[in-house]
């Protein structure tokens, strides 16, 4: 069969049209093997391709090649495709150049899949007729309406939109409509229109006439015409949404903490309430120790398991012994009396019946089909997960490290001892057990999320841990001497340590990002939108060296590091102890009461008169931490805070990759170090920091960032967010609006510099308005725990005049909540605390009590629960009537 293209684009000096696709005649996807096409003048390009009769279906993109041999495909990330039926001899396809569209957001399967989804309709097919196809992409058309088209012929009804003709929904958001080409005349003028159910005419696209050109011809040839997108100016579509962590939900089913039941629950809250969008944080395994340490979600084991703790017990099934039920129900009652989440009891408890019903109903679901479809599609993952929880209990720790011979990944070794006649596989394949019902109910709970038209979110963790499967199974994406973390903000005065490694990119580069790819992939299983958390780490990560527990004295990586000429071209001279943590004498009482004072001769030695220096017992922040633990009753915690003060006073770093560079230690300007320069000295440091921290990397991190994500949001139809908050560099914004992916604002943390607060209304639309994040204290404790900003807000913001009161009432919630809600932003989600904070009956009784996390302080316990159930909520018609109402109100 004969295939001809042509396209209508005009082309700069030198530059050809070319096409590559998925046959080898089209150059299989390879750039360099693209197809030129004819240039036949005035921005006509053709090219005929002769093509195998078996082949039924291609896809393919058009490319510009330019004559120094760089090739650049369309902007528009989304692959053409067109299918044959054998009997066609001849199929033309008039295209346009595809420019990433406007409204991208829409074509993510957040909307084709959740909230416009379409079921994929059979377009009937005349094997005998010479047909045209007209298709056209809309994607903003409600489940209850379709896409249609008049036009100037009478079988488009003559303009007439009550007699246009319906088309056909091949795959959301894209429509076509075949016509006999005996059925036309030309000129063929049309339009395209919305209508509903009962073809009442819901909206006219825009603009001129679409003209269709005199077709060639040709006996039993097929014409596809691809045509522009629907021209649309409705106003702009918002939505909101809620969001809490999962082991934060309650209801009466729980066991102690929020499950893949619970998310149902909540679902059918947010269908309720007209909300269309769920966020939760993420549910991958953490478990490395079986103690509360183990709460934190951000710190995975493994980038595709989930945690065993968020299986439904009641869903998975029931235990037959009665004796055993009636003690798990025991169990329950007493974990579900709790205001918070025990997490080490509740892990213990569950996985206890989860073996109880493992040794009942094992061999059977082992043996079932669905299982083994599951271990077959999941093996590369699961096997290493699996071995990896058994080394964990056998050597009792997840510190593969210690592992003995097993600390080296051995995939053969591994496959053997995972096999199903392993003497250890009733360990592996309970592993393979948990992992299958955890997929299967989460997977229920995303296909119920996308039937109700729910938006499920998920969030992807900047990092892993450094005692993770996954730095023990591909260690070279990881560095494990540095540790991820951010620099100083509003949550931490001396920066934050998360302690993971940081990556290779070079590494990961060279094997085209395919890690990152797989957790893509993984993650679109259940969710079609996702948040990336700290956006900035692909700019560039905040790393900190292994020696610190602190991230005060971290630097940026990637970064283009200072030479000594470069330092002293600013105006400071350079000298070595720059780089020695030093502290002078007359400091010593800011960082230590007089009597710690008595006890610093332990770890302090003269430098010289004036400066003392830490000895080398305790001269690293681990080393410190290790003395502390071993002696934690005989020394302070001020002398410990101290210590890790003087071992921040430097005022450069070196650079561990290159040799004879530096980096500016950040807020160096409130060291004591700093305090010692002569004030042409501290100019001199000041702006040669302001450069380096916001003006020397912008080109080169915004090159980096598009290098890593352009493939990342490329290999995914998930609507992508990202959250940007804290030390933003420049380009982040431009590169996240290039991408479209949606930025992370709040009244609270403007980025604005000068403004106190965001302007609401002056959002960009690609973004998501909160009112607070589980960083940070809910709407009810924040207005409590600033009086001066509280008044600043309730007058700026609020307009009001008088005295602002000390606690925030329902009725200021109500209007903060509207006011978030009115935002110029796509997608408002408010955490459920703050929702709950409009009703004076249902808010928590305690503000303190709605915190999630504290960042400042690495070992925090994450267990808020929710103090009312899923049912409770499901049954407060009057308040679930008053978010209906605001989002109503809103245009939401």
């Amino acid at each position: 069969m004969k295939i001809v293209f042509n396209i209508h684009y005009h082309t700069g000096a030198g530059q050809k049209v070319g096409i590559v696709g998925s046959i080898d005649e089209l150059g299989a996807w390879q750039t360099i093997l693209a197809k030129e096409m004819s240039d036949h003048g005035n921005g006509q390009w053709i090219l005929d391709v002769e093509i195998p009769f078996f082949v039924k279906m291609i896809e393919y993109r058009y490319v510009l090649k330019s004559p120094d041999g760089t090739v650049i495909s369309e902007p528009c990330r989304k692959k053409r495709k067109v299918r044959f039926s054998p009997e066609q001899e001849r199929c033309y396809l008039f295209d346009y150049w595809m420019i990433q569209p406007a409204d991208a957001a829409f074509y993510t399967s957040a909307f084709t899949q959740a909230i416009f989804a379409h079921a994929p309709q059979n377009c009937p097919v005349d094997d005998d007729a010479k047909e045209i196809v007209v298709r056209v992409c809309n994607p903003y058309v409600e489940k209850t309406q379709h896409v249609a088209i008049t036009g100037n012929q009478d079988v488009l009804g003559r303009w007439q939109p009550e007699n246009a003709c319906t088309m056909i929904c091949t795959h959301f958001p894209e429509w076509e409509i075949r016509l006999g080409v005996d059925e036309i005349t030309f000129p063929f003028e049309y339009k395209f229109i919305v209508r509903d159910e009962k073809k009442n005419i819901c909206h006219w696209e825009t603009g001129e006439n679409r003209i269709l050109p005199l077709l060639p011809r040709h006996e039993k040839a097929t014409f596809v015409v691809s045509d522009y997108p629907y021209r649309d100016d409705r106003a702009p579509w918002k939505g909101a949404g809620v969001v809490i962590p999962v082991f934060s939900l309650r209801s009466e089913r729980s066991f102690g903490i929020g499950d893949l039941h619970d998310l149902k629950l909540l679902i059918d809250w947010a269908v309720q309430t007209h909300q269309c969008l769920i966020q939760i944080l993420p549910v991958n395994d953490t478990t490395r120790t079986h103690t509360w340490a183990d709460s934190y979600p951000y710190s995975a084991i493994s980038i595709y398991a989930l945690h065993p703790v968020y299986i439904s017990l009641q869903e998975m099934g029931a235990l037959k012994d009665e004796k055993k039920a009636a003690y798990y129900r025991h169990v329950q009652q007493r974990l579900n009396g709790n205001n918070t989440v025990d997490y080490e009891e509740v892990e213990k408890c569950k996985m206890q019946y989860c073996r109880d019903f493992f040794e009942q109903e094992g061999d059977r679901i082992l043996q079932s089909a669905a299982f083994k479809s599951f271990l077959r599609a999941n093996q590369p993952w699961l096997i290493p997960y699996a071995a990896f929880c058994y080394f964990r209990e056998k050597y009792h720790t997840a510190d593969f490290t210690c592992w003995d011979e097993d600390a080296r990944y051995r995939p053969f070794h591994i496959q053997s001892l995972c096999h199903e006649g392993s003497t250890i596989y009733s360990e592996i394949s309970f592993t393979y057990f948990l992992q299958f019902v955890l997929h299967t109910q989460f997977k229920t709970a995303s296909d119920y999320a996308r039937k109700k038209g729910i938006i499920l979110k998920g969030d992807l963790p900047i990092g892993i841990h450094r005692t993770s499967v996954d730095a023990w199974i591909e260690p070279s994406y990881f560095n494990r001497d540095g540790q991820a973390g951010a620099p100083p903000d509003d949550f931490s005065d001396t920066g934050q340590n998360w302690s993971f490694p940081t990556y290779n990119w070079d590494v990961m580069e060279k094997n085209d990002f395919i890690w990152w790819k797989k957790r893509f992939c993984k993650l679109s299983d259940y969710f079609n939108c996702l948040r990336i958390d700290h956006i900035l780490g692909f700019f560039r990560i905040w790393e900190v060296p292994i020696d610190f527990v602190q991230g005060l004295c971290g630097h940026f990586r990637p970064a283009l590091p200072l030479t000594v000429n470069e330092i002293e071209s600013f105006g400071l001279k350079w000298d070595e102890r720059f780089l020695k943590p030093r502290i002078h004498r007359r400091f010593l009482n800011e960082l230590f009461s007089a009597e710690a004072r008595k006890r610093l001769d332990a770890f302090l030695i003269d430098e010289d008169d004036e400066h003392l220096i830490l000895k080398p017992l305790c001269d690293t922040q681990k080393k410190m931490e290790r003395i502390f633990e071993t002696h934690a009753d005989a020394l302070s915690e001020e002398i410990k805070r101290g210590l890790f003060a003087i071992a921040n006073e430097v005022l450069f770093l070196k650079d561990p990759y290159e040799q004879a560079r530096y980096h500016p230690r950040i807020s160096g300007n409130k060291s004591f170090v700093y305090t010692e320069l002569s004030p042409e000295a501290q100019t001199a440091f000041d702006r040669l920091s302001n450069n380096f921290f916001y003006e020397r990397h912008n080109a080169f991190w915004k090159a980096e960032a598009l290098k890593r994500l352009v493939p990342l949001v490329d290999s995914t139809d998930m609507l992508i967010c990202g959250e940007d908050l804290g030390m933003i560099p420049a380009p982040v914004h431009d590169v996240m609006a290039q991408l479209q992916i949606l930025s992370l604002e709040l009244a609270r943390t403007p980025k604005i510099s000068g403004e106190h607060f965001a302007c609401l209304h002056r959002l960009p639309y690609l973004s998501v308005c909160t009112t607070s994040t589980h960083d940070m204290s809910p709407l009810r404790l924040w207005w409590e725990e600033n009086p001066e900003k509280r008044q600043q807000y309730y007058r700026s913001v609020l307009q009001r005049n008088d005295a602002a009161p000390t606690s925030c009432s329902a009725e200021i919630a109500t209007q903060i909540m509207g006011n978030h809600l009115a935002a110029s932003s796509i997608l408002t989600i408010i955490p459920l605390q703050d929702w709950l904070a409009v009703s004076d009956e249902l808010k928590h009784p305690c503000p303190e009590d709605e915190r999630i996390n504290i960042p400042a302080n690495p070992h925090h316990y994450w267990r808020y629960r929710m103090h009312l159930t899923l049912e409770r909520l499901i049954e407060a018609d009057d308040f679930n009537r008053k978010i209906r109402a605001m989002l109503a109100d809103c245009g939401r």
